[in-house]
C-alpha cells in the first residue's frame, strides 16, 4: 500500500485529544457503561520509543483486526473483563466521505479506564531487553535463570517481568517486588497472575498456527464510574498481542543462539540498528526517513501474522 494512502495522524472534531505512539485517543459521549473513549489506530510506528516520520501504510488497520480477534478469544476464557465495545466507527458529525473511509478499520470504542502505571510483560524466550539484562546479570528484572542459556532461548517456565509505563521516552524495566511498592502487592499478584495465563493461552494458539509468541505486554486498568471516578472492575486495557506489543517468530524457522525470523517490528528494529551502526543515528528523536523497501517488508510481516494468527474464513 503507497505512503499516500497512510494516515499518520487524526484531528477529529471530538474532544480530550491525546496522541499516543500509535493511536490517536478522544472522549466520547458516556452510555451505560460509563465514560467512552474512540482509539483511532494510525500508520505511525514507533522502535526505541522513538516515533518514526515515516508511516506504515494500512498498520493501523491491521493492529485493529488483531487486537480485536484476541479480544474475542480471550473473552471465551473468562478470565478478566476488557475494555472493547466496537470496532464500529461511531458517528462523528463535522466529517467528510474521505476521512470516515480513512478511519474504516481503524477504530475501537472502548470504556475509559484509570490505568495501572505499569507495563506488564510476559516472556517465554530470552530476547531483548531480556537478552541483554542476563548476560549482564544472570536474570530478569530480579527473576533468577539458570546459566548457559542462548539467545532466543525457551525459558524453562515464562515469566512476569514488569516495566515502568513512560508517557515519553523509555519504559524501565523493574522488579515485581518495585512494582509492588508502586501500585501495591496485591494488585501487582492479580497482574502477574493474569499476565501469565493471558500469555500462556495465547502462546498455545499461536504455537498451533505455526508461530511462537516470544514475549508480549499488557495494560491493565480499572473502568471509571458515571462520574469518571476509579472503579474496583480491573480491565485488560488499550492494544493486546498485536506484533506492535509482542515478538511473533516463525515456528519452522526457529533455533536457540541467533536472531528469529519474526512478524513483527524486529525487521524495523533490526534496519535501524545498521543505522546507528554505520553512524546515521543514534536512536534519539527524530527517526530516520524509512525506505520504501522497510516500510513493505513490515507491513508484509503484520499482515502474515494477521492471517496465520487469524485466518479469513
Amino acid at each position: 500500500m503507497p505512503t499516500a494512502d497512510a494516515l499518520f495522524e487524526t484531528r477529529l472534531p471530538l474532544p480530550g485529544r491525546r496522541q499516543g505512539k500509535v493511536r490517536d485517543l478522544y472522549e466520547l459521549s458516556p452510555d451505560a457503561h460509563g465514560p467512552r473513549l474512540l482509539l483511532v489506530a494510525s500508520d505511525r510506528i514507533s522502535a526505541f520509543d522513538v516515533v518514526m516520520p515515516t508511516p506504515i501504510a494500512g498498520k493501523g488497520r491491521l493492529l485493529t483486526q488483531m487486537a480485536s480477534g484476541w479480544f474475542a478469544l480471550l473473552r471465551n476464557h473468562s478470565m478478566v473483563r476488557d475494555h472493547l465495545l466496537s470496532t464500529d466507527l461511531p458517528f462523528i458529525p463535522g466529517i467528510d466521505d474521505r476521512l470516515r473511509s480513512s478511519l474504516a478499520g481503524r477504530t475501537m470504542v472502548c470504556r475509559a479506564a484509570h490505568v495501572v502505571p505499569i507495563e506488564c510483560v510476559a516472556r517465554g524466550y530470552l530476547t531483548g531487553s531480556g537478552w541483554v539484562e542476563y548476560q549482564q546479570s544472570g536474570s530478569v528484572c530480579g527473576v533468577e535463570l539458570p546459566s548457559g542459556l542462548a539467545q532466543c532461548a525457551r525459558l524453562p517456565s515464562p515469566i512476569f517481568s514488569p516495566a515502568t509505563k513512560a508517557v515519553e521516552g523509555h519504559d524501565e524495566n523493574i522488579s515485581f517486588e518495585n512494582a509492588a511498592s508502586l501500585v501495591g502487592s496485591e494488585l501487582m499478584t492479580t497482574l502477574r497472575e493474569l499476565t501469565l495465563r493471558i500469555y500462556s493461552i495465547a502462546a498455545e494458539h499461536a504455537l498451533a498456527r505455526g508461530v511462537i509468541l516470544a514475549d508480549t505486554k499488557f495494560e491493565f486498568g480499572f473502568a471509571l464510574d458515571a462520574a469518571g471516578a476509579p472503579t474496583t472492575e480491573l480491565m485488560l486495557v488499550d492494544e493486546v498481542l498485536t506484533p506492535d506489543s509482542s515478538r511473533y517468530w516463525d515456528r519452522a524457522q526457529y533455533a536457540a543462539g541467533r536472531e528469529q525470523a519474526s512478524f513483527d517490528k524486529q525487521f524495523l528494529r533490526n534496519w535501524l540498528l545498521s543505522m546507528v551502526a554505520d553512524g546515521h543515528w543514534n536512536k534519539s528523536a527524530p527517526g530516520p526517513d524509512v525506505p520504501a523497501e522497510i516500510v513493505a517488508g513490515t507491513v508484509a510481516r503484520y499482515e502474515e501474522a494477521l492471517e496465520r494468527l487469524f485466518p479469513a474464513p
